[in-house]
């Protein structure tokens, strides 16, 4: 029973997913950035930004696990200001670095 006229709340992930839909039916989609932790085969990590026209950040990891899996496996990351190119044969783990990463 509500008091005072009040909303009922829905679950975080169900909030989340009726934002997102409330955006994909007004046919807007905004630019998503994450910034991820890649070790490369020869043990090397590098911290690189990549963003993609997502309505959230799983479409976007999903997005750079499909890309990297896929036959070219080339996904166009960035490092500060310079363009790199992350090939999959070269990548042995991507990790999702918390909010507030270094580049």
């Amino acid at each position: 029973m509500l008091l005072g006229g009040q909303r009922p709340t829905l679950a975080p992930e169900r909030e989340l997913a009726a934002k997102s839909q409330a955006w994909l039916d007004l046919g807007c989609v905004g630019m998503v950035e994450i910034v991820l932790r890649v070790r490369l085969v020869s043990g090397d990590q590098i911290d690189v930004m990549y963003e993609h026209d997502a309505v959230d950040e799983n479409e976007v990891i999903q997005r750079v696990v499909d890309t990297l899996a896929g036959e070219s496996g080339v996904l166009r990351t960035q490092h500060g200001d310079r363009l790199m190119l992350l090939f999959g044969r070269g990548v042995a783990a991507v990790e999702v670095a918390p909010r507030g990463a270094v580049l």
